[in-house]
């Protein structure tokens, strides 16, 4: 049977939802006479609240980038199925208001919190965060990160892997000189990405440590950074930490005169933008989006309710997607 959601129940009270979930996470601020006849209204719907409490907060560090959307979007529905609430929190990395905001949906009656590539991606984050958290005994589930020295549930793409991928299919294609967009230093997916990558070119006998650059993860990061990899080396092939990265790699290409993929290959990663409308569609490392949003489910209904969890770090295999944006470098034979 469907569990009775608050839009029931506010019909059923004459209220808005707002008003229910008020009386559901913090009654104490709702007047007595609306108090009761939203409580009435919940026994009439045969409304429950959730045995530990519902509302779980999803820190991410923006919306604009699609990936971080379209993650926090799968977690919400895939937490709602288990009735669990979220509330998405769209905060600059290691900033203030992430604080701010956690600490504000703790004292409106959150039971938990997940990660999505904020703070806990960062080196040297701020621990007033996690501290706030462990100090209040609210649970929280890591996506792409763990905080340094905490001993928390994470979930994450594996990206040395997905770095390897990428060297894989370029050296496959006679690519000798292949570059790495980086993202900035400090940030773990952006530094595993790049252990990644001058292992998969050690392994292979370069040790790729002079092309490697790094930048804020944007298409003008990506410009920048293409700039100086082609400045000074005749690569043939960039693998950009993200697809920003990689759109912005192309632009910079096309605007020294090269053509992709003809005379440079390009590999982004995440593969949530609809690549195979850009010009050309983008080979790109796919990150399991679908898989990291079902495993936060789980976790995060155990931790909720006190029970045991793994604690550190699952890795999930990313995915190698090849477009167009991909050939045999120039005097190498192409099938």
């Amino acid at each position: 049977m469907a569990r009775v959601g608050l839009s029931a129940v506010a019909e059923a009270a004459g209220v808005s939802e707002a008003t229910v979930s008020r009386v559901v996470n913090n009654p104490s601020v709702v007047a007595a006479e609306t108090r009761r006849t939203v409580e009435d209204a919940m026994r009439r719907v045969g409304y429950t609240r959730a045995t530990h409490g519902s509302l779980v907060l999803l820190v991410t560090p923006g919306l604009r980038d699609p990936f971080f959307a379209h993650l926090a979007d799968r977690i919400a529905a895939a937490l709602g199925l288990q009735g669990l609430r979220a509330v998405i929190c769209s905060a600059p990395v290691g900033g203030t208001q992430e604080l701010d905001f956690v600490g504000a949906m703790v004292d409106a009656g959150a039971v938990g919190v997940v990660f999505v590539s904020a703070s806990n991606t960062l080196e040297q984050a701020e621990p007033a965060v996690h501290r706030l958290l462990t100090t209040r005994g609210i649970p929280f589930v890591c996506i792409n990160g763990n905080f340094a020295g905490v001993s928390a549930p994470g979930l994450s793409t594996d990206d040395r892997m997905a770095s390897e991928l990428a060297v894989d299919h370029l050296w496959r294609l006679g690519h000798r000189r292949i570059g790495i967009a980086a993202g900035p230093i400090g940030n773990r997916p952006s530094d595993l990405r790049v252990e990644g990558f001058t292992a998969a070119l050690r392994a292979r006998g370069d040790d790729g440590l002079l092309h490697v650059v790094r930048h804020e993860y944007s298409v003008e990061g990506g410009i920048s950074a293409t700039n100086t990899l082609l400045g000074d080396s005749d690569l043939t092939a960039i693998v950009a930490a993200s697809d920003e990265i990689a759109l912005g790699a192309v632009k910079a290409a096309r605007r020294r005169g090269l053509r992709v993929p003809e005379d440079i290959s390009i590999v982004g990663y995440d593969d949530v933008y609809p690549l195979d409308f850009a010009d050309p569609p983008l080979t790109s490392v796919r990150q399991p989006i679908e898989r990291l949003a079902e495993a936060v489910v789980p976790v995060m209904t155990r931790l909720v309710k006190h029970r045991a969890v793994h604690r550190g770090e699952l890795f999930f295999e990313p995915e190698l997607i090849i477009r167009s944006s991909t050939a045999a470098p120039p005097g190498v034979d192409r099938d």
